[in-house]
């Protein structure tokens, strides 16, 4: 842990804790109390402070006064909070495998023997040389992000980005899926960017809804910006949630879309489910 000596706080900003972050080089931007040089999580750096502050037992990644503990654990961000009522356990995970083997059973790739390596290659290309279907690919773009697309101040990463979210909706409209009337599922919702530029693509279309599946909560979210579209966000595990239980689908019969862009297979696997499950609900 690095402490910010006297000659590297006065190259802080103005205001903001002097306590200078080793891990992400830079000094803490956390506002610290009137007269304090460092903000309460690193206080403890402060030569005249003598509360002792101890790792949460909710989360050890934040500090906690020792003497204020009891109070802290009433109002941590970590602490279990009441489920949802479209958090089922589990209801996503599809039957127990009795021949699936335990984590403590399962073997990192990493771990195996060249040997090992080569023969688990060897079947994978015999699995999927048995696969005929061939992917094609599609890659469009959409007018909604041609303004951003042309913003010279774009780095790499967010061009990337960019284009595949154009690509995402203009693969939608050749699909005709983007139209009034429907509601839009993002699973892996991250930020809502995904979600944020349909709602640009839709400005104009009525009775559009959205819902943000994400399992951690999110800094820097674009969807509570939007007003004109309707905006949910479902704070749970993809695993557990069961799309009939949320109140704005059964409050309103509205045809389903899904999308998203930073989901693994398993989670895509598993939206795909959910959606085919609802779908087969709603007939």
């Amino acid at each position: 842990m690095a402490v910010a000596s006297v000659e590297a706080a006065s190259l802080s900003q103005p205001g903001r804790c002097a306590y200078f972050v080793e891990r992400k080089k830079r000094f803490c931007k956390m506002v610290p109390a009137p007269g304090r040089r460092f903000c309460g999580e690193h206080g403890a750096q402060e030569e005249d402070h003598k509360r002792k502050r101890i790792p949460c037992p909710l989360d050890p990644k934040h500090t906690v006064y020792e003497d204020q503990l009891q109070k802290h654990l009433k109002k941590c961000n970590s602490r279990e909070k009441p489920k949802p009522v479209y958090f089922a356990k589990d209801i996503n995970a599809g039957l127990k495998n009795e021949t699936e083997l335990s984590e403590e059973q399962q073997v990192p790739i990493s771990a195996l023997s060249k040997q090992e390596l080569e023969g688990l290659i060897r079947k994978l290309r015999k699995a999927s040389n048995t696969i005929n279907y061939v992917l094609k690919d599609q890659i469009l773009s959409h007018q909604a992000l041609q303004e951003a697309l042309n913003d010279s101040q774009n780095g790499d990463a967010a061009f990337k980005h960019l284009k595949q979210q154009a690509s995402i909706l203009g693969n939608m409209e050749r699909l005709h899926l983007l139209g009034p009337g429907n509601c839009f599922v993002e699973f892996g919702a991250g930020r809502g960017k995904l979600s944020h530029w349909v709602d640009i693509a839709l400005q104009d279309a009525q009775d559009v809804h959205f819902l943000l599946v994400e399992r951690a909560p999110t800094r820097f979210k674009v969807d509570g910006k939007h007003r004109k579209h309707y905006f949910e966000r479902l704070q749970v595990d993809i695993q557990h949630l069961c799309l009939s239980k949320v109140p704005l689908l059964l409050e309103k019969k509205l045809p389903l879309i899904g999308i998203g862009k930073h989901l693994c297979g398993a989670a895509t696997d598993v939206s795909g489910s959910i959606m085919l499950a609802k779908i087969s609900l709603q007939e």
